[in-house]
């Protein structure tokens, strides 16, 4: 079962107590990106990312360097695959997609960011099995970055220390079985709200370190059309 109630301590009074938003989890911008989609073109072209933890490692690593941080997550979650394999170059086109419309979502502070996760039709189990993954990308985009001095103060400080402990415990998390079907629904939908605010928040906290605001990142690759 879910480890703790809603909402987590970081954004308790920040957030409000009881249902989530009924977001559509597939629609970014205007871009329809689908998370199984994503996941089996990750696959294909030979990554060992899959979609919800790339797309939380691309959440954190705009969070602390912006478009340096873009460029650098693309290099991360193709690693090891063939640059000249069309699967690569197809795969490349939806993880640009993904970033430029994450980037916009976080650097406009738009209300629609939304995290990628597989839509109502899954199992609460499959969903919470990708929360969990999408939670250990963005982890490992904190913590695998260069820390100074200051950014490890930042990040062992309030509200970041709790989100980061927040979403620690959502990745030991379980959905329940069927006759908990109803009750674990609600309980994803709530945990997912938190994570899209705690996201945000954590754009905003890290803004400092990124430097000044500066266009979409720019990605080599092949767009989407």
């Amino acid at each position: 079962m879910w480890p703790f109630a809603w909402p987590p301590g970081a954004l308790r009074g920040i957030i409000p107590a009881g249902p989530a938003w009924n977001l559509n989890k597939r629609t970014m911008m205007g871009l329809t990106i689908d998370h199984h989609e994503l996941d089996a073109a990750l696959r294909r072209c030979g990554s060992t990312w899959n979609a919800g933890q790339a797309h939380g490692l691309l959440c954190s690593r705009l969070a602390l360097a912006g478009a340096d941080g873009a460029s650098r997550w693309l290099a991360q979650v193709l690693a090891g695959t063939d640059p000249g394999n069309t699967l690569r170059t197809e795969c490349e086109a939806l993880l640009n997609a993904l970033c430029t419309a994450t980037w916009q979502q976080l650097a406009e502070r738009q209300s629609d960011f939304m995290l990628l996760l597989p839509d109502d039709d899954d199992s609460v189990q499959v969903r919470a099995e990708a929360m969990g993954q999408w939670c250990e990308g963005f982890l490992h985009g904190l913590v695998s970055e260069t820390h100074g001095d200051q950014l490890r103060e930042r990040l062992a400080g309030e509200p970041l220390s709790d989100i980061i402990k927040d979403m620690l415990e959502i990745t030991r998390g379980t959905a329940g079985d069927e006759a908990e079907a109803e009750e674990d629904d609600d309980a994803f939908s709530e945990l997912v709200e938190y994570l899209r605010v705690a996201a945000q928040l954590t754009y905003e906290e890290l803004a400092e370190f990124r430097g000044p605001a500066s266009t979409a990142p720019r990605i080599e690759s092949a767009m989407l059309h």
